[in-house]
């Protein structure tokens, strides 16, 4: 008797996995609903390892996904949900159809509606989970709070996405945990620190712009209605951990200094609410006032196998991170109607200072142009007309460029009509080897207190080390060469001796001593180490070796070709001027 016969593609790998079109027909679904369900629910395709085997030994292009996945949607309750919605579509038109409108308002009253609470909390069972994927819902919605209401995309979620953007705006400046700022083509990268958590995002600049023909929105939309639910969690957790009120409100005092008079009249998401909330310029209510409030300042202690000079150093870092957060504070900003209001008045608010700007441009300003008490005034424009003595006239780029170096710069650098210098950017980090640019190493000067163009070279170093190298190497020479002449002066002598036919006399002289350098020799049976454990090395190990060096040198010479670039640069400025002048 035989036993079972084997049958081929029914066990293995094939049976792991399932084409997209044998999933949709499983769930009952269109295609736009299961791609919105796999969007929703995180599912993604699948590359089988061996494809033709999956296949069925066939090569054409298929979509694969996990055979779990798919059976882990068919409990999923918002297909029911989907199913709905398709016969509630269906009746619609039928109504819309026979022309009973009474059947039409009936159907939109009662239309069916789903939500994706228990999709989030599945997705991230954990606070930090969602602060650590919020990078992603973050970008969406701010890019969605700048689309033009067209038919592209429902006012509702574009409305949805304002509010939740300028909810999270205000928490950060309120936590005053904003780290970076950066102004690239893209937009405006900032990112923030929140629960020990680095979140970076981008917001658009505010420019009105074409929707593209070739960008699927559907699937934005889907992505966006995820994020949007995540965000909204997000906030309300956040606003609670800092005793604030959600949804936001107003404290009272601010709304005395905004000189509204009917505030309490506005429903918290009408949109005359919103702007004002959109503004940035008042603080928000708390649970409890701060005065009543009483913090309580807990003694720290040394953690378990921690050094006292580790706390110590930790101590100074919160110090720092403190003085950070005070960057601006005592200062008083003025917006010229010209410049980004938004994300200077965010930037700003952020570190601590008081930004006001004209009544004209948007609701939210606190004090006039007039006000004596301006320290600076934010201008992007060649001239103005009417100037005032006690306040600086600087381009909107010095703030940006304070809070990534840390401390106040120089104003002079950045004064209207001025060449402003490069705008860096912070999340660009120089290791050992790099090319530094000359502003870095001048704004690192800075901040150590030191002048600059001081020891802080990551460049030139391996070309001090060869320089000394050199000069040992010369003084060792020139040695070499007095004894030299020293051993012909004394054959010279002798030789005459013996022409004149003296009898020769010996002399015995003490030898000198020659000192060697104990660095250097150190240095040399260091380098003949290193080249026998090159020599001992296996094959992988010296072509892994190799390639490690190999890297290196790389690095060292795109750093030279980027410090010799600057410099034909400053010397074509240089000369540049030499002819104007």
């Amino acid at each position: 008797m035989g036993g079972l016969q084997k049958k081929k593609y029914e066990r293995g790998s094939a049976t792991n996995y399932i084409t997209r079109n044998k999933a949709r027909k499983k769930l009952q679904l269109s295609l736009p609903d299961f791609r919105r369900l796999c969007i929703l629910k995180g599912i993604y395709p699948h590359e089988p390892k061996h494809k033709k085997k999956v296949n069925k030994g066939s090569t054409a292009p298929r979509t694969f996904y996990l055979l779990k996945d798919i059976r882990f949607l068919l409990h999923e309750p918002i297909v029911g949900k989907f199913r709905e919605y398709k016969v509630f579509v269906r009746k619609l038109k039928k109504a819309y159809a026979k022309i009973e409108w009474s059947d039409v308002e009936r159907l939109k009253e009662n239309k069916p509606t789903y939500k994706l609470d228990h999709i989030i909390r599945e997705r991230f069972p954990t606070f930090i989970d969602a602060l650590r994927d919020i990078d992603d819902a973050l970008c969406m919605s701010f890019l969605f709070s700048t689309f033009a209401r067209t038919g592209k995309c429902h006012v509702q979620t574009i409305q949805l996405c304002r509010r939740l953007t300028v909810e999270w705006m205000n928490y950060v400046i309120t936590s005053r945990c904003l780290k970076k700022v950066f102004l690239s083509i893209k937009g405006i990268y900032y990112q923030a620190e929140v629960m020990g958590q680095l979140i970076t995002w981008l917001v658009p600049y505010q420019f009105s712009h074409d929707h593209p023909t070739d960008v699927d929105y559907r699937v934005m939309a889907t992505f966006t209605e995820l994020y949007t639910t995540l965000l909204g969690f997000v906030n309300f957790r956040l606003y609670q951990s800092l005793n604030l009120l959600y949804p936001p409100k107003l404290d009272s005092k601010s709304e005395s200094e905004l000189k509204e008079q009917h505030e309490e009249d506005y429903a918290m998401n009408s949109e005359s609410y919103l702007e004002k909330l959109s503004s940035l310029s008042a603080t928000l209510a708390r649970v409890v006032s701060s005065v009543e409030e009483e913090e309580a300042q807990l003694d720290q202690f040394p953690a378990e196998g921690e050094d006292m000079e580790n706390m110590e150093a930790r101590e100074k870092e919160l110090k720092l991170e403190e003085r950070v957060k005070k960057l601006f504070e005592g200062l008083k900003f003025f917006l010229n109607r010209e410049v980004p209001r938004e994300s200077l008045a965010f930037v700003i608010r952020c570190f601590g200072g008081e930004v006001s700007w004209d009544k004209s441009v948007c609701i939210g300003s606190t004090y006039e142009v007039s006000d004596e008490a301006i320290t600076h005034q934010i201008v992007d424009r060649p001239s103005v007309d009417k100037q005032y003595i006690n306040r600086f006239y600087i381009q909107p780029q010095w703030v940006y460029d304070c809070v990534n170096a840390k401390i106040l710069l120089p104003v002079e650098d950045y004064f209207i009509g001025v060449t402003l210098p490069p705008h860096l950017s912070p999340f660009v980090e120089e290791k050992e080897g790099d090319y530094v640019p000359p502003e870095k190493l001048k704004i690192i000067a800075m901040q150590h207190g030191q002048k600059s163009g001081g020891h802080f070279s990551l460049v030139n170093e391996g070309e001090e080390n060869e320089e000394d190298s050199d000069d040992e190497e010369e003084e060792e020479e020139e040695d070499v060469e007095e004894e030299d002449v020293e051993e012909e002066e004394n054959l010279k002598k002798m030789e005459e001796q013996r022409s004149k036919g003296k009898s020769l006399q010996v002399k015995v002289t003490p030898g000198k001593l020659k000192v060697e350098n104990p660095a250097r020799l150190e240095q040399e049976e260091q380098a003949e180490d290193k080249r026998l454990a090159i020599m001992m090395m296996k094959k992988k190990e010296k072509y892994l070796y190799d390639k490690i060096m190999f890297g290196k040198k790389r690095k060292v010479r795109e750093a030279n070709k980027l410090a010799a670039k600057r410099k034909a640069y400053d010397d074509a400025e240089k000369a540049k001027k030499k002819v104007r002048k």
